[in-house]
Protein backbone atom coordinates (compact mmCIF):
# COMPACT_ATOMS: atom_id res chain seq x y z
CA UNK A 1 0.00 0.00 0.00
CA UNK A 2 2.95 2.29 0.64
CA UNK A 3 3.52 2.87 -3.07
CA UNK A 4 -0.13 3.75 -3.57
CA UNK A 5 -0.24 6.50 -0.93
CA UNK A 6 0.47 10.04 -2.05
CA UNK A 7 0.55 13.48 -0.43
CA UNK A 8 -1.47 16.21 -2.09
CA UNK A 9 1.27 18.79 -2.35
CA UNK A 10 3.99 16.46 -3.58
CA UNK A 11 2.53 13.97 -5.99
CA UNK A 12 -1.09 14.80 -6.65
CA UNK A 13 -0.59 14.26 -10.36
CA UNK A 14 -0.08 10.55 -9.73
CA UNK A 15 -3.55 9.99 -8.22
CA UNK A 16 -6.66 9.11 -10.14
CA UNK A 17 -9.11 12.02 -10.31
CA UNK A 18 -11.67 11.15 -7.66
CA UNK A 19 -15.25 11.31 -9.03
CA UNK A 20 -17.30 14.02 -7.34
CA UNK A 21 -20.45 13.26 -5.35
CA UNK A 22 -23.65 14.19 -7.18
CA UNK A 23 -27.13 14.93 -5.79
CA UNK A 24 -28.63 11.44 -5.37
CA UNK A 25 -25.62 9.77 -3.66
CA UNK A 26 -25.28 12.83 -1.39
CA UNK A 27 -28.97 12.62 -0.36
CA UNK A 28 -28.53 9.00 0.70
CA UNK A 29 -25.18 9.64 2.39
CA UNK A 30 -26.86 12.35 4.51
CA UNK A 31 -29.74 9.93 5.12
CA UNK A 32 -27.27 7.40 6.50
CA UNK A 33 -25.39 10.04 8.50
CA UNK A 34 -28.64 10.91 10.27
CA UNK A 35 -30.91 7.88 10.12
CA UNK A 36 -30.47 4.76 8.01
CA UNK A 37 -34.12 3.82 8.53
CA UNK A 38 -36.40 3.22 11.53
CA UNK A 39 -33.99 0.82 13.25
CA UNK A 40 -33.43 2.16 16.76
CA UNK A 41 -36.59 4.30 17.02
CA UNK A 42 -38.51 1.54 18.83
CA UNK A 43 -37.14 2.73 22.18
CA UNK A 44 -38.98 6.04 21.71
CA UNK A 45 -42.30 4.18 22.15
CA UNK A 46 -41.08 2.40 25.28
CA UNK A 47 -39.42 5.41 26.93
CA UNK A 48 -42.34 7.65 25.90
CA UNK A 49 -44.87 5.41 27.64
CA UNK A 50 -46.75 4.68 24.40
CA UNK A 51 -47.07 5.76 20.75
CA UNK A 52 -48.31 9.34 21.33
CA UNK A 53 -45.05 10.94 22.52
CA UNK A 54 -43.05 8.96 19.96
CA UNK A 55 -45.17 10.16 17.03
CA UNK A 56 -45.34 13.74 18.35
CA UNK A 57 -41.58 13.68 18.85
CA UNK A 58 -40.83 12.72 15.26
CA UNK A 59 -43.27 15.39 14.06
CA UNK A 60 -42.09 18.24 16.32
CA UNK A 61 -38.38 17.55 16.88
CA UNK A 62 -37.52 17.89 13.16
CA UNK A 63 -39.10 21.38 13.23
CA UNK A 64 -37.13 22.62 16.25
CA UNK A 65 -33.96 20.60 15.66
CA UNK A 66 -33.45 18.91 12.27
CA UNK A 67 -34.61 21.74 10.00
CA UNK A 68 -32.64 24.50 11.82
CA UNK A 69 -29.51 22.30 11.83
CA UNK A 70 -29.98 21.47 8.14
CA UNK A 71 -30.42 25.18 7.27
CA UNK A 72 -27.28 26.15 9.20
CA UNK A 73 -25.36 23.35 7.48
CA UNK A 74 -26.63 24.38 4.04
CA UNK A 75 -25.45 27.98 4.46
CA UNK A 76 -22.09 27.29 6.07
CA UNK A 77 -21.17 24.23 3.98
CA UNK A 78 -21.73 26.21 0.77
CA UNK A 79 -19.86 29.24 2.16
CA UNK A 80 -16.88 27.05 3.13
CA UNK A 81 -16.91 24.13 0.64
CA UNK A 82 -13.93 22.38 2.23
CA UNK A 83 -13.37 18.94 3.75
CA UNK A 84 -12.86 20.40 7.22
CA UNK A 85 -16.57 21.23 7.40
CA UNK A 86 -17.61 22.59 10.79
CA UNK A 87 -13.95 22.81 11.86
CA UNK A 88 -13.49 25.53 9.23
CA UNK A 89 -16.68 27.36 10.31
CA UNK A 90 -15.64 27.49 13.97
CA UNK A 91 -12.07 28.50 13.10
CA UNK A 92 -13.34 31.37 10.98
CA UNK A 93 -15.69 32.58 13.73
CA UNK A 94 -13.72 31.96 16.93
CA UNK A 95 -10.17 31.06 15.91
CA UNK A 96 -8.27 27.80 15.42
CA UNK A 97 -8.20 26.79 19.11
CA UNK A 98 -11.98 26.36 19.20
CA UNK A 99 -11.93 24.97 15.67
CA UNK A 100 -9.63 22.21 16.89
CA UNK A 101 -11.83 21.49 19.93
CA UNK A 102 -14.89 21.25 17.67
CA UNK A 103 -13.05 18.83 15.40
CA UNK A 104 -11.87 16.69 18.32
CA UNK A 105 -15.31 16.49 19.96
CA UNK A 106 -17.10 15.73 16.70
CA UNK A 107 -14.52 13.17 15.57
CA UNK A 108 -14.63 11.37 18.93
CA UNK A 109 -18.44 11.46 18.92
CA UNK A 110 -18.50 10.10 15.35
CA UNK A 111 -16.13 7.24 16.11
CA UNK A 112 -18.20 6.30 19.17
CA UNK A 113 -21.33 6.35 17.00
CA UNK A 114 -19.63 4.16 14.38
CA UNK A 115 -18.64 1.60 17.01
CA UNK A 116 -22.36 0.76 17.36
CA UNK A 117 -22.93 -0.52 13.84
CA UNK A 118 -20.77 -3.66 13.55
CA UNK A 119 -22.15 -4.73 16.94
CA UNK A 120 -25.76 -4.12 15.87
CA UNK A 121 -25.11 -5.92 12.58
CA UNK A 122 -24.04 -9.04 14.48
CA UNK A 123 -26.97 -8.68 16.89
CA UNK A 124 -29.39 -9.05 13.98
CA UNK A 125 -27.43 -11.98 12.49
CA UNK A 126 -27.23 -13.93 15.74
CA UNK A 127 -30.97 -14.72 15.53
CA UNK A 128 -30.15 -16.85 12.49
CA UNK A 129 -26.62 -17.82 13.56
CA UNK A 130 -26.61 -18.49 17.34
CA UNK A 131 -22.86 -19.21 17.24
CA UNK A 132 -22.33 -15.41 17.16
CA UNK A 133 -23.41 -15.31 20.82
CA UNK A 134 -20.03 -16.87 21.71
CA UNK A 135 -17.01 -14.61 22.13
CA UNK A 136 -14.77 -16.97 20.15
CA UNK A 137 -16.92 -16.40 17.04
CA UNK A 138 -18.14 -12.88 17.75
CA UNK A 139 -14.75 -11.14 18.07
CA UNK A 140 -13.31 -12.43 14.74
CA UNK A 141 -16.62 -11.61 13.03
CA UNK A 142 -16.55 -8.09 14.49
CA UNK A 143 -12.98 -7.51 13.31
CA UNK A 144 -13.71 -9.01 9.90
CA UNK A 145 -16.72 -6.74 9.34
CA UNK A 146 -14.80 -3.65 10.46
CA UNK A 147 -11.83 -4.38 8.20
CA UNK A 148 -14.06 -5.21 5.20
CA UNK A 149 -16.07 -2.00 5.50
CA UNK A 150 -12.90 0.01 6.07
CA UNK A 151 -11.50 -1.36 2.81
CA UNK A 152 -14.67 -0.28 0.98
CA UNK A 153 -14.11 3.26 2.28
CA UNK A 154 -10.51 3.09 1.10
CA UNK A 155 -11.64 2.24 -2.45
CA UNK A 156 -13.38 5.58 -2.98
CA UNK A 157 -16.12 7.92 -1.79
CA UNK A 158 -18.14 7.54 -5.01
CA UNK A 159 -18.38 3.79 -4.31
CA UNK A 160 -19.60 4.55 -0.78
CA UNK A 161 -22.21 6.96 -2.21
CA UNK A 162 -23.55 4.45 -4.71
CA UNK A 163 -23.56 1.74 -2.03
CA UNK A 164 -25.65 4.04 0.19
CA UNK A 165 -28.29 4.40 -2.55
CA UNK A 166 -28.59 0.63 -3.04
CA UNK A 167 -28.56 -0.18 0.69
CA UNK A 168 -31.18 2.49 1.47
CA UNK A 169 -33.60 1.22 -1.17
CA UNK A 170 -33.18 -2.35 0.09
CA UNK A 171 -33.57 -1.27 3.74
CA UNK A 172 -36.70 0.84 3.25
CA UNK A 173 -38.67 -1.43 0.90
CA UNK A 174 -39.90 -3.88 3.60
CA UNK A 175 -41.36 -0.98 5.59
CA UNK A 176 -43.26 0.28 2.55
CA UNK A 177 -44.71 -3.24 2.17
CA UNK A 178 -45.45 -3.45 5.91
CA UNK A 179 -47.25 -0.09 5.84
CA UNK A 180 -49.44 -1.17 2.91
CA UNK A 181 -50.34 -4.45 4.63
CA UNK A 182 -51.11 -2.60 7.89
CA UNK A 183 -53.59 -0.10 6.40
CA UNK A 184 -56.75 -2.25 6.86
CA UNK A 185 -55.82 -2.96 10.50
CA UNK A 186 -54.95 0.60 11.59
CA UNK A 187 -57.08 2.15 14.34
CA UNK A 188 -56.07 5.83 14.82
CA UNK A 189 -57.11 5.87 18.50
CA UNK A 190 -54.16 3.57 19.24
CA UNK A 191 -51.79 6.42 18.32
CA UNK A 192 -53.13 8.46 21.27
CA UNK A 193 -52.07 6.01 23.99
CA UNK A 194 -49.64 7.30 26.64
CA UNK A 195 -48.94 6.08 30.17
CA UNK A 196 -47.29 8.93 32.09
CA UNK A 197 -46.10 6.51 34.81
CA UNK A 198 -43.86 4.72 32.30
CA UNK A 199 -42.21 7.79 30.74
CA UNK A 200 -38.41 7.84 30.96
CA UNK A 201 -37.53 11.39 29.96
CA UNK A 202 -33.76 10.83 29.79
CA UNK A 203 -34.14 7.80 27.53
CA UNK A 204 -36.83 9.54 25.45
CA UNK A 205 -34.79 12.69 24.72
CA UNK A 206 -31.58 10.72 24.09
CA UNK A 207 -33.37 8.42 21.64
CA UNK A 208 -34.98 11.36 19.82
CA UNK A 209 -31.74 13.33 19.71
CA UNK A 210 -29.66 10.40 18.48
CA UNK A 211 -32.13 9.54 15.72
CA UNK A 212 -32.34 13.13 14.43
CA UNK A 213 -28.81 14.51 14.71
CA UNK A 214 -25.66 14.54 12.53
CA UNK A 215 -27.08 16.76 9.76
CA UNK A 216 -23.81 18.67 9.76
CA UNK A 217 -21.64 15.57 9.27
CA UNK A 218 -21.85 15.66 5.48
CA UNK A 219 -20.20 19.10 5.52
CA UNK A 220 -16.85 17.37 6.01
CA UNK A 221 -17.32 15.97 2.48
CA UNK A 222 -18.05 19.38 0.92
CA UNK A 223 -14.75 19.40 -0.94
CA UNK A 224 -15.76 16.16 -2.67
CA UNK A 225 -19.20 17.38 -3.85
CA UNK A 226 -19.98 18.49 -7.40
CA UNK A 227 -21.22 22.14 -7.38
CA UNK A 228 -21.73 22.23 -3.58
CA UNK A 229 -23.48 25.62 -3.69
CA UNK A 230 -26.39 24.09 -5.59
CA UNK A 231 -26.14 20.43 -4.58
CA UNK A 232 -25.93 20.75 -0.77
CA UNK A 233 -29.20 22.63 -0.09
CA UNK A 234 -31.16 20.30 -2.40
CA UNK A 235 -29.59 17.20 -0.84
CA UNK A 236 -30.33 18.37 2.72
CA UNK A 237 -33.96 19.17 1.87
CA UNK A 238 -34.43 15.77 0.24
CA UNK A 239 -32.78 14.00 3.17
CA UNK A 240 -35.04 15.76 5.73
CA UNK A 241 -38.14 14.47 3.96
CA UNK A 242 -36.65 10.98 3.58
CA UNK A 243 -35.67 10.74 7.26
CA UNK A 244 -39.05 11.95 8.56
CA UNK A 245 -40.91 9.54 6.29
CA UNK A 246 -38.68 6.60 7.22
CA UNK A 247 -39.53 7.12 10.91
CA UNK A 248 -43.18 8.15 10.89
CA UNK A 249 -44.59 5.69 8.34
CA UNK A 250 -43.34 2.48 10.06
CA UNK A 251 -44.22 3.83 13.53
CA UNK A 252 -47.74 4.79 12.48
CA UNK A 253 -48.21 1.40 10.78
CA UNK A 254 -46.89 -0.66 13.71
CA UNK A 255 -48.51 1.23 16.58
CA UNK A 256 -51.78 1.77 14.71
CA UNK A 257 -52.23 -1.84 13.58
CA UNK A 258 -51.16 -3.66 16.76
CA UNK A 259 -52.14 -3.56 20.43
CA UNK A 260 -48.63 -4.32 21.71
CA UNK A 261 -47.64 -2.93 25.11
CA UNK A 262 -45.12 -0.10 25.08
CA UNK A 263 -42.80 -2.32 27.14
CA UNK A 264 -42.36 -4.60 24.11
CA UNK A 265 -41.03 -1.77 21.93
CA UNK A 266 -37.25 -2.06 22.23
CA UNK A 267 -34.37 -2.37 19.74
CA UNK A 268 -35.20 -4.88 17.02
CA UNK A 269 -38.93 -4.98 17.71
CA UNK A 270 -39.82 -3.94 14.16
CA UNK A 271 -38.91 -7.47 13.07
CA UNK A 272 -41.67 -8.79 15.37
CA UNK A 273 -44.05 -6.14 14.06
CA UNK A 274 -43.32 -7.35 10.54
CA UNK A 275 -44.11 -10.93 11.52
CA UNK A 276 -47.40 -9.96 13.21
CA UNK A 277 -48.51 -7.91 10.22
CA UNK A 278 -47.09 -9.86 7.27
CA UNK A 279 -45.67 -13.14 8.48
CA UNK A 280 -42.27 -14.81 8.86
CA UNK A 281 -41.13 -13.73 5.38
CA UNK A 282 -41.55 -10.04 6.27
CA UNK A 283 -39.75 -10.53 9.58
CA UNK A 284 -36.78 -12.06 7.76
CA UNK A 285 -36.78 -9.23 5.22
CA UNK A 286 -36.76 -6.59 7.97
CA UNK A 287 -33.92 -8.37 9.80
CA UNK A 288 -31.87 -8.47 6.57
CA UNK A 289 -32.70 -4.80 5.92
CA UNK A 290 -31.60 -3.87 9.45
CA UNK A 291 -28.29 -5.66 8.98
CA UNK A 292 -27.68 -3.92 5.63
CA UNK A 293 -28.69 -0.55 7.08
CA UNK A 294 -26.00 -0.86 9.74
CA UNK A 295 -23.42 -1.36 6.98
CA UNK A 296 -24.62 1.83 5.27
CA UNK A 297 -24.48 3.77 8.54
CA UNK A 298 -20.93 2.57 9.13
CA UNK A 299 -19.79 3.58 5.63
CA UNK A 300 -21.29 7.06 5.76
CA UNK A 301 -19.99 7.79 9.27
CA UNK A 302 -16.46 6.59 8.55
CA UNK A 303 -16.29 8.64 5.34
CA UNK A 304 -17.20 11.82 7.21
CA UNK A 305 -14.84 11.12 10.12
CA UNK A 306 -11.92 10.36 7.80
CA UNK A 307 -12.43 13.36 5.53
CA UNK A 308 -12.75 15.58 8.60
CA UNK A 309 -9.24 14.56 9.70
CA UNK A 310 -8.00 15.13 6.15
CA UNK A 311 -9.56 18.61 6.15
CA UNK A 312 -7.99 19.46 9.52
CA UNK A 313 -4.62 18.37 8.14
CA UNK A 314 -5.05 20.46 5.00
CA UNK A 315 -5.51 23.64 7.07
CA UNK A 316 -2.51 22.87 9.30
CA UNK A 317 -4.26 21.63 12.44
CA UNK A 318 -2.94 18.07 12.17
CA UNK A 319 0.32 16.65 10.75
CA UNK A 320 0.55 16.25 6.99
CA UNK A 321 0.30 12.45 7.03
CA UNK A 322 -3.43 12.78 7.78
CA UNK A 323 -3.77 14.45 4.36
CA UNK A 324 -2.22 11.52 2.51
CA UNK A 325 -4.53 10.13 -0.15
CA UNK A 326 -4.51 6.70 -1.75
CA UNK A 327 -4.58 6.25 -5.51
CA UNK A 328 -8.39 6.21 -5.13
CA UNK A 329 -8.37 9.74 -3.65
CA UNK A 330 -9.29 8.56 -0.14
CA UNK A 331 -7.50 9.64 3.09
CA UNK A 332 -5.72 6.40 3.97
CA UNK A 333 -4.21 7.28 7.35
CA UNK A 334 -7.37 9.08 8.47
CA UNK A 335 -9.48 6.03 7.59
CA UNK A 336 -7.15 3.72 9.52
CA UNK A 337 -7.20 6.07 12.52
CA UNK A 338 -11.02 6.10 12.59
CA UNK A 339 -11.18 2.31 12.16
CA UNK A 340 -8.80 1.83 15.11
CA UNK A 341 -11.03 4.00 17.30
CA UNK A 342 -14.09 1.96 16.28
CA UNK A 343 -12.40 -1.32 17.29
CA UNK A 344 -11.36 0.00 20.71
CA UNK A 345 -14.81 1.43 21.51
CA UNK A 346 -16.83 -1.61 20.39
CA UNK A 347 -16.83 -3.08 23.92
CA UNK A 348 -19.15 -0.35 25.29
CA UNK A 349 -22.90 -0.91 25.70
CA UNK A 350 -25.48 0.59 23.34
CA UNK A 351 -26.98 3.03 25.86
CA UNK A 352 -23.57 4.12 27.17
CA UNK A 353 -22.36 4.96 23.67
CA UNK A 354 -25.52 6.90 22.81
CA UNK A 355 -25.37 9.07 25.93
CA UNK A 356 -21.62 9.79 25.63
CA UNK A 357 -21.74 10.66 21.94
CA UNK A 358 -24.87 12.80 22.42
CA UNK A 359 -23.12 14.87 25.10
CA UNK A 360 -20.03 15.57 22.97
CA UNK A 361 -22.14 16.17 19.89
CA UNK A 362 -24.33 18.64 21.82
CA UNK A 363 -21.26 20.63 22.87
CA UNK A 364 -20.14 20.87 19.28
CA UNK A 365 -23.58 21.97 18.09
CA UNK A 366 -23.65 24.86 20.59
CA UNK A 367 -20.40 26.09 19.04
CA UNK A 368 -21.82 25.72 15.52
CA UNK A 369 -24.96 27.72 16.28
CA UNK A 370 -22.85 30.43 17.92
CA UNK A 371 -20.51 30.49 14.89
CA UNK A 372 -23.47 30.76 12.51
CA UNK A 373 -24.76 33.88 14.28
CA UNK A 374 -21.31 35.41 14.73
CA UNK A 375 -20.35 34.97 11.07
CA UNK A 376 -23.56 36.79 10.06
CA UNK A 377 -22.39 39.73 12.22
CA UNK A 378 -18.66 39.48 11.67
CA UNK A 379 -18.64 38.67 7.94
CA UNK A 380 -21.82 40.04 6.38
CA UNK A 381 -20.15 40.16 2.95
CA UNK A 382 -19.01 36.51 3.01
CA UNK A 383 -19.87 34.73 -0.23
CA UNK A 384 -22.94 32.64 0.62
CA UNK A 385 -24.15 30.62 -2.41
CA UNK A 386 -27.08 29.60 -0.22
CA UNK A 387 -28.26 31.99 2.49
CA UNK A 388 -30.99 31.33 5.04
CA UNK A 389 -33.54 34.11 4.27
CA UNK A 390 -33.45 35.65 7.76
CA UNK A 391 -31.74 38.71 9.25
CA UNK A 392 -29.38 38.56 12.23
CA UNK A 393 -32.18 38.54 14.81
CA UNK A 394 -33.99 35.91 12.74
CA UNK A 395 -31.01 33.53 12.66
CA UNK A 396 -30.59 34.02 16.42
CA UNK A 397 -34.20 32.97 16.97
CA UNK A 398 -33.72 30.06 14.52
CA UNK A 399 -30.85 28.74 16.65
CA UNK A 400 -32.45 29.35 20.06
CA UNK A 401 -34.86 26.33 20.23
CA UNK A 402 -32.27 23.72 19.12
CA UNK A 403 -29.71 25.25 21.48
CA UNK A 404 -32.13 24.88 24.41
CA UNK A 405 -32.79 21.30 23.32
CA UNK A 406 -29.11 20.30 23.34
CA UNK A 407 -28.66 21.95 26.75
CA UNK A 408 -31.59 19.86 28.03
CA UNK A 409 -29.99 16.67 26.64
CA UNK A 410 -26.73 17.54 28.43
CA UNK A 411 -28.45 18.38 31.72
CA UNK A 412 -30.26 15.02 31.71
CA UNK A 413 -26.98 13.09 31.28
CA UNK A 414 -25.84 10.69 34.00
CA UNK A 415 -22.94 11.67 36.34
CA UNK A 416 -20.71 9.09 34.64
CA UNK A 417 -21.31 10.79 31.30
CA UNK A 418 -20.29 14.15 32.77
CA UNK A 419 -17.12 12.59 34.15
CA UNK A 420 -15.98 10.80 31.00
CA UNK A 421 -16.96 13.70 28.74
CA UNK A 422 -15.00 16.03 31.02
CA UNK A 423 -11.91 13.86 30.62
CA UNK A 424 -12.29 13.94 26.81
CA UNK A 425 -12.69 17.75 26.86
CA UNK A 426 -9.56 18.17 29.00
CA UNK A 427 -7.70 15.85 26.63
CA UNK A 428 -8.67 18.10 23.70
CA UNK A 429 -7.46 21.18 25.58
CA UNK A 430 -4.10 19.45 26.18
CA UNK A 431 -3.72 18.13 22.63
CA UNK A 432 -3.87 21.60 21.09
CA UNK A 433 -0.74 23.06 22.77
CA UNK A 434 1.00 19.70 22.32
CA UNK A 435 0.45 19.83 18.55
CA UNK A 436 1.55 23.49 18.58
CA UNK A 437 4.83 22.38 20.18
CA UNK A 438 5.23 19.55 17.65
CA UNK A 439 4.80 22.07 14.85
CA UNK A 440 7.19 24.63 16.34
CA UNK A 441 9.88 22.01 16.99
CA UNK A 442 9.27 20.48 13.54
CA UNK A 443 8.94 17.01 15.03
CA UNK A 444 6.32 16.29 12.36
CA UNK A 445 5.61 17.78 8.97
CA UNK A 446 2.57 20.04 8.50
CA UNK A 447 1.09 21.13 5.18
CA UNK A 448 2.66 24.53 4.28
CA UNK A 449 0.21 27.43 3.95
CA UNK A 450 1.13 28.18 0.34
CA UNK A 451 0.25 24.62 -0.77
CA UNK A 452 -2.99 24.23 1.15
CA UNK A 453 -5.97 23.53 -1.10
CA UNK A 454 -8.36 25.44 1.17
CA UNK A 455 -9.92 28.52 -0.40
CA UNK A 456 -12.62 29.34 2.12
CA UNK A 457 -10.45 29.65 5.25
CA UNK A 458 -8.82 32.94 6.29
CA UNK A 459 -5.07 33.05 5.87
CA UNK A 460 -2.85 32.57 8.88
CA UNK A 461 -2.01 36.27 9.08
CA UNK A 462 -5.71 37.14 8.94
CA UNK A 463 -6.46 34.76 11.80
CA UNK A 464 -3.68 36.41 13.83
CA UNK A 465 -5.23 39.82 13.35
CA UNK A 466 -8.77 38.62 14.04
CA UNK A 467 -8.08 36.59 17.16
CA UNK A 468 -5.32 38.63 18.79
CA UNK A 469 -3.85 36.99 21.88
CA UNK A 470 -5.03 33.55 20.80
CA UNK A 471 -2.57 33.63 17.90
CA UNK A 472 0.32 32.99 20.27
CA UNK A 473 -1.08 29.50 20.85
CA UNK A 474 -2.34 28.98 17.32
CA UNK A 475 -1.69 25.98 15.13
CA UNK A 476 -2.21 28.44 12.27
CA UNK A 477 0.48 30.84 13.56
Amino acid sequence: MGEEIIVNDEASSEAKPSPKLTLLPLVFLIFYEVSGGPFGVEDSVKSGGGPLLSLLGFLIFPLIWSIPEALVTAELATSFPENGGYVVWISSAFGPFWGFQEGFWKWFSGVMDNALYPVLFLDYLKHSFPVLNHVAARVPALLGITFSLTYLNYRGLHIVGLSAVVLAIFSLCPFVVMALLAVPRIRPKRWLVVDTRKINWRGYFNTMFWNLNYWDKASTLAGEVDSPGKTFPKALFGAVLLVMGSYLIPLMAGTGALTSSSEEWSDGYFAEVGMLIGGVWLKGWIQAAAAMSNLGLFEAEMSSDAFQLLGMSEIGMLPAFFAQRSKYGTPTISILCSATGVIFLSWMSFQEIIEFLNFLYALGMLLEFAAFVKLRIKKPDLNRPYKVPLNTFGVFMLCLPPSLLVILVMVLAAPRTFLISGVIIILGFCLYPLLTLVKEKRWARFVPEETRPVSGVPSESQLDEEHGDESSASLLP
